[in-house]
């Protein structure tokens, strides 16, 4: 066991499964019972969720993974039209991850990107997602069809982590720690509500070889290949149908510059949701707040 998930997250033990999409996952598996998967956002790891884990795990089994290109997970080149950072891809590494742990069938709670992974992943495959919570996102295209210079100027990162490699990854890679302490702190809360522990993980892992590119591909993809999916999706009139809980931060962006219940509502038959008084940062900033939301939701009977 890691000295970070020892600390972080007491009880959970570390796994690395390399998937059927031929990549290494690394996650941190704790508890019993039905299986819960824990997807993070940009540029952090599986570890934002060390302050909801433990309470998660009293009624799950909670596998908090990180994505691919990012954390201790594969760090593959992105391929032509960036498809090998298409939400579609990213999905079946996790999916493929629950199913080598013991689930075909379960529930997502997801943050930022690993949010857009979880609407894909339920799209693509809905007899593996039970229900999802969405953190402080509306739908990727959405977003990009309604930008706003309010929005571009809070999200700049979207338009700079798109441009052609290397250039952004040279910057990300000249000081990641920088980037993280930029990034992250730049939000309405600060830097105050992260653990230094957590905060060192997130600029280690954005160290490693591979990862600033992985992160740019992620974004690269969103821009491109999965608005191409998510266009299919809606000329075919397809819609999630599992229940849907979308929650936000009454202080950022997508409270600012979306309406997210009507834009998931577009796509999603099965929507609740509402702001929490939060910034981005959810799971760090708001833990109990966000755990008296999402466990009656996800402990819910299960749909027939």
């Amino acid at each position: 066991m890691s000295n970070v998930t020892q600390q972080l997250f007491p009880g959970f033990r570390d796994v690395t499964i390399t998937v059927d999409t031929g990549q290494s996952i690394a996650a941190v598996v704790g508890g019993a019972g039905p299986g819960l998967l824990l997807l993070h956002g940009h540029p952090q790891t599986h570890v934002i969720w060390h302050r909801v884990a433990a309470t998660l795990a009293q009624h799950f089994t909670v596998v908090a993974a990180d994505l691919r290109g990012y954390g201790d997970s594969s760090k593959p080149e992105g391929g032509a039209d960036h498809a090998h950072y298409a939400k579609r891809a990213m999905a079946a590494d996790q999916v493929s991850l629950m199913a080598a742990l013991g689930f075909t069938r379960f529930q997502v709670l997801a943050h930022d990107r690993g949010a857009r992974v979880a609407h894909r992943m339920a799209m693509d495959q809905p007899a593996c997602v039970e229900r999802l919570v969405t953190l402080d996102i509306a739908p990727t295209l959405a977003m990009y069809a309604q930008t706003s210079e309010q929005f571009a100027r809070a999200y700049w990162h979207w338009f700079f982590l798109i441009q052609p490699a290397p250039m952004p990854e040279r910057l990300i890679r000249a000081d990641p720690h920088a980037y993280i302490r930029e990034v992250m702190g730049n939000r309405s809360a600060g830097l105050k509500p992260f653990e230094p522990l957590a905060l060192q993980e997130y600029a280690r892992c954005l160290a490693l070889p591979g990862a600033a590119h992985g992160l740019c591909e992620d974004y690269r993809a969103s821009a491109g290949i999965d608005l191409v999916h998510d266009r299919e999706d809606i000329q075919a009139g397809r819609k999630l149908t599992q229940p849907l809980l979308a929650l936000w931060g009454a202080e950022g962006a997508i409270q600012k510059c979306f309406n997210p219940l009507a834009d998931w509502r577009a796509v999603a038959s099965n929507v609740s949701g509402e702001a929490l008084p939060c910034g981005h940062y959810m799971a760090e900033e708001l833990p109990e707040g966000l755990l008296a939301k999402v466990l009656p939701f996800l402990l819910s009977p299960p749909m027939s």
